[in-house]
């Protein structure tokens, strides 16, 4: 149990979009610190078009301050409109990540919340990004790459490729690959969760699970040998099932979370049980870091109709992550 006062790191994300909107909606656990790194007159101008009060202190990096929200002021590189998105300002967003994910490893920060943010306008910058996880892992210099987990009540969805174009999922599965992935998901359920021993449930990538290889060989010849060889070091696992009865009520009643092949054969499951209500959680790293379940929705910022549910989840599952630490 730690006993120190968290101290959480908010990145606000996209300017353009909901994300600094949702930090204006927030409200610090009396546990807690919350630090939003963003830019200071982009708020001021965001709080004054929703008609919200906003009167954040600058961030001081000496003792926490439990109940408080606080700004790390980081300046836009070009002024700012609520859903016009504007490549100029790519490398701010990057800026907000690297700032707090330092801040993370160094241990000023606890753990690191993330707003969503736009891979596609990152990418017409210039900048290679294919989603946060990849960009932490790079920013922690881990050799052995995260793992994708999202979880809602009653379930949690971790993934064995995040994302890729669905041609290339089949080739990026090996027994490797799902041996290092199921270990960190195995620890970081008993880590994190306090799960003492986590029951999994491995989806197959083939309808049918392959229906005996007569629909595909991946269950055969990939999945099932790493699966037999990681229950030989004591892991519980079932599977590989077919993803189109795994997700239901007798299987999932007794799991404590599923490994899906790819990012849109679990994801849609879990955000109709959950959206708005879900948190994404990077396993693997030497930070904790949780994030929203959706994206930017730039059509909704300014307008006062962005629901903070999901952030409010991604901060209360982050401090319960730094307490089980």
């Amino acid at each position: 149990m730690n006993n120190v006062t968290p101290r959480l790191a908010i990145t606000s994300g996209e300017p353009a979009g909901i994300g600094p909107d949702l930090c204006l909606q927030l409200k610090a656990p009396a546990s807690a610190e919350l630090v939003v790194l963003g830019d200071r007159p982009l708020f001021e101008q965001r709080a004054l078009q929703l008609g919200m009060p906003f009167d954040w202190p600058e961030y001081a990096a000496d003792s926490p301050r439990p109940g408080q929200i606080s700004l790390l002021h980081i300046p836009l590189e070009a002024t700012c409109e609520a859903g016009q998105l504007n490549t100029a300002n790519a490398d701010y967003v990057l800026e907000l990540i690297r700032q707090a994910t330092m801040g993370c490893l160094n241990e000023e920060f606890s753990a690191l919340v993330t707003a969503p943010v736009h891979k596609g306008i990152i990418n017409e910058a210039g900048a290679r990004f294919s989603g946060h996880t990849e960009y932490l892992a790079g920013l922690c210099h881990i050799d052995t790459p995260p793992v994708m987990m999202l979880a809602t009540e009653g379930l949690r969805v971790a993934l064995a490729t995040t994302h890729l174009p669905l041609a290339e999922v089949s080739r990026n599965i090996t027994r490797e690959s799902l041996t290092t992935i199921l270990r960190i998901l195995n620890s970081e359920l008993r880590r994190h969760f306090a799960i003492k021993r986590p029951n999994i449930l491995v989806c197959g990538l083939n309808p049918h699970a392959g229906e005996g290889g007569h629909l595909g060989r991946e269950e055969i010849e990939v999945i099932e040998p790493a699966l037999e060889a990681l229950r030989s070091e004591g892991l519980q696992l079932q599977g590989p099932l077919p993803a189109d009865t795994l997700f239901t009520p007798p299987y999932l009643q007794r799991a404590d979370a599923v490994l899906a092949m790819y990012h849109d054969q679990g994801l849609p499951v879990l955000k109709h049980m959950g959206f708005g209500r879900a948190v994404n959680i990077t396993l693997g790293l030497p930070i904790i870091r949780t994030s929203v379940d959706h994206g930017t929705a730039l059509e909704l910022a300014g307008t006062g109709r962005a629901d903070a549910g999901s952030m409010t989840i991604a901060i209360n599952t982050a401090l319960d992550m730094v307490s089980a630490s």
